[in-house]
Parts: structure tokens; sequence; C-alpha cells
């Protein structure tokens, strides 16, 4: 294989991931923080270790596309929406189809394993829509949806 050749192939390496060596960057959300496993900044695509404090809440959010998270450490519990008090404990799985909209809180504190296709739309009492991180989810992933 030439030089060129070697250039132009796509990247087939493994990518070995040590999260315990790794810092929880926190989200604008008081008492979340995460640890992306995998995250692609052009689809945002991610999948995330995801640590909330007892009492910590998701606020007003809609999945704009399949949510998948896996419960590791405590409970994870909707606290609005049309699913509201359900409960997801340690060891136990959900999934929320795109479009689905609820407030989400860890009453006793959770650890989770999160995979997205794009950020969540987060709802702000100021009618702003942003992504995780506080960016207008517009500006941020509109194009992800527009495909």
């Amino acid at each position: 294989m030439t030089a060129a050749a070697k250039h132009d192939a796509p990247d087939l390496m493994s990518r070995h991931v040590k999260p315990d060596e790794m810092p929880w960057p926190k989200l604008q959300f008081p008492g979340c923080e995460i640890k992306p496993l995998y995250f692609d900044a052009k689809t945002g695509q991610a999948t995330l270790l995801f640590k909330m404090e007892p009492g910590a809440t998701l606020p007003d959010h809609e999945h704009a596309l399949l949510e998948q998270t896996y419960v590791l450490e405590g409970s994870l519990v909707d606290k609005d929406g049309p699913e509201a008090g359900l409960e997801v404990k340690a060891g136990e799985f959900v999934w929320r189809p795109g479009g689905s909209r609820h407030s989400a809180w860890c009453p006793n504190g959770g650890l989770m394993i999160a995979i997205f296709q794009v950020p969540n739309k987060f709802f702000g009492k100021d009618g702003k829509v942003t992504d995780p991180n506080g960016k207008d989810w517009d500006a941020a992933w509109g194009h992800v949806l527009s495909r």
C-alpha cells in the first residue's frame, strides 16, 4: 500500500477508554456530571457515563432521537411527563423514542450508561432550547435532523 493510500484509508483502530482516569465534567444542571466514553462531534452520537447526585434533576427536555439508558447504581425517576413516577432501578434498562419529553431526577443519586443518537433538547424558562452544555440546540445539532 502506498503512503497516499494509507493516508486515505479509514481509521479502523480500536479506541480503549479508561473511565477511571477521566475527570467528571459538569453539565449546566447542578449535580449532573458525565464522562464521554464515545462522542462524535459532527453527529452528536454519544455514549456517556452519567452521574447524578442525590436530588439532582434533568429539567424539561425532549429526546430528539432514540435515547437508551442502563442504570448501574441508584435509580432514575420520571419527575413529570406522560410517565411521571416511572422509576428505573440499578440493573434495569429504559429506552425512549425520539419526541418523548419529560423531566427526570435521581432522588438518591444515580450512575448510568446513556446512549444518544443526538443530544437532548432542554427547554429553558426563558424560551431558549439548548443542548446539555447550554449551546443553542438548533445551531449546534439542527443539521443532524435535517438530513
